[in-house]
């Protein structure tokens, strides 16, 4: 059992950094702490670009018809994160060149900001995210904290600017919660150490996170319940449901590989020798192994369900495979098979 734990692990770590690799080569992250973070020049605003009118996501385009987006046949590569942002029907892959979108039944990708997106969470009316600018960017290396609600047409900064790349970082779909840990000191934070902000990132509170364990991969905030929180590692899901106080291991004998709330439940995935896909009751802790499809040394990376259809969910796996469900996880289609679109 241990060289299986080991394998996954070892795909895991890997898979990390892979897609980070050469963004750290080109990081001018700061040795020390930066100071005066709380002030964004005036340079930084225009590189930033002001929140478009098209915040609600109401009032958004489709996507297909959105002026920042274009059809895309490429290969998906690296993916950090996926979610139906902006409530639209829409899955948003953060991958390490940019947004690709999976929206009625056609895939498209983003015009401009092709970033190397790290920590990506989608939200209500956006996203959240960190990483690192691509080639058309002129945003600082590391990102720190960005949010979009204009579908990652603008990027505002929510601080640390220059400061840290958040692999780590959880945020309620609908409450905005941000938990985070950072994997670098920085001017509001040390290093290894779990905080959670409920203003935007504008403040942190560093909570005890007692009993969590090492090696995390993935954390999830419930969507609206600011208490609640879970995260994937390699001793398996660890669950908190006060604020990140302390922490519950609530599995055995497996490497947690991905998290994800909705309302009423927790989702987590595993990997003991075959790959696992659990719903878990918030009500009463009762437990559902979900159906997979066939996964051949092979586990859910990341995962989400239509906040729209409670029906419809999707995952990415390790080795670069997507799949929609639209009966509850029952079954599955094949999107996307090893980074290639089918």
């Amino acid at each position: 059992m241990k060289s299986v734990l080991a394998i996954i692990s070892i795909i895991v770590i890997a898979g990390f950094l892979a897609a980070c690799g050469d963004s750290e080569q080109k990081s001018n992250l700061a040795k020390e702490p930066i100071n005066n973070q709380e002030e964004t020049s005036q340079e930084e605003s225009n590189q930033l670009g002001e929140e478009s009118e098209t915040s609600d996501p109401s009032k958004v385009n489709p996507i297909e018809q959105h002026p920042n987006f274009e059809p895309f046949d490429g290969k998906i590569d690296h993916i950090h994160g996926l979610g139906y942002a902006g409530n639209q029907n829409a899955i948003f892959f953060a991958t390490h060149d940019g947004i690709k979108v999976y929206s009625n039944g056609s895939w498209h990708k983003t015009k401009t900001e092709n970033n190397d997106y790290m920590g990506f969470n989608a939200v209500e009316q956006g996203f959240f995210t960190s990483g690192h600018p691509g080639k058309d960017s002129g945003l600082p290396n590391p990102f720190g904290v960005l949010k979009s609600f204009d579908n990652g047409e603008t990027l505002e900064s929510l601080g640390l600017l220059g400061e840290t790349d958040f692999h780590l970082l959880g945020v309620g779909y609908k409450s905005n919660v941000i938990y985070a840990l950072p994997p670098n000191n920085n001017s509001k934070m040390k290093a290894g150490e779990l905080y959670v902000s409920e203003n935007l990132a504008e403040t942190w509170e560093r909570v005890e996170a007692e009993n969590l364990g090492g090696n995390l991969f993935l954390f999830a905030a419930h969507p609206t319940n600011s208490s609640l929180v879970a995260i994937a590692g390699e001793q398996g899901i660890y669950f908190s449901k006060d604020k990140g106080q302390s922490f519950e291991l609530i599995t055995e004998g497996m490497q947690g590989t991905t998290v994800f709330f909705d309302q009423e439940n927790l989702w987590y995935g595993g990997f003991d020798g075959n790959p696992k896909l659990i719903k878990k009751s918030l009500k009463d802790g009762s437990e559902i192994e979900m159906q997979l499809p066939e996964l051949k040394n092979d586990a859910v990376m990341y995962l989400a369900q239509n906040p729209q259809n409670p029906l419809e969910a999707v995952f990415s796996s390790f080795n670069g495979d997507i799949f929609i469900s639209t009966d509850g996880a029952s079954s599955w289609k094949q999107l996307v098979k090893s980074g290639a679109l089918q």
